[in-house]
């Protein structure tokens, strides 16, 4: 009988194709730029009181949404709700739009699911 390699080696082989597998997972979670992070949290503070359990809630709401939302259909979103506040013919076909409808949709869904977990 052959032997491969000791179990040490290979359990440290496994260890390090799971921690570079972690940090891949950790970086398409964390797509949000930090800038977008601190505009919604101080959104929320505005909305939900500027306490330190706030703080706390609202962090862990991005943080949720940036889980289940990816940042590129985050942004269309945002700009939905943006500019679907706009009058005339520009405003409605945000308002109006499947494809706006979708991304805006996939937000709220994220938010309910953030409320649940954080508030």
């Amino acid at each position: 009988m052959r032997r491969v390699g000791s179990p040490r080696r290979i359990a440290s082989a496994l260890s390090a194709l799971m921690a570079m597998a972690s940090i891949a997972h950790a970086d398409e979670v964390n797509d949000y730029p930090t800038s977008a992070r601190a505009e919604y949290v101080f959104g929320c503070l505005k909305a939900n009181g500027e306490s330190r359990q706030a703080i706390e809630q609202c962090s862990c709401s991005i943080d949720v949404i940036a889980s289940l939302v990816p940042y590129n259909r985050y942004v269309t979103a945002e700009t939905v709700l943006s500019m679907s506040q706009v009058r005339g013919n520009l405003g409605a076909q945000f308002r109006t739009s499947e494809q706006a409808a979708g991304a805006l949709n996939d937000l709220r869904r994220a938010q309910a699911e953030a409320e649940v977990r954080c508030f």
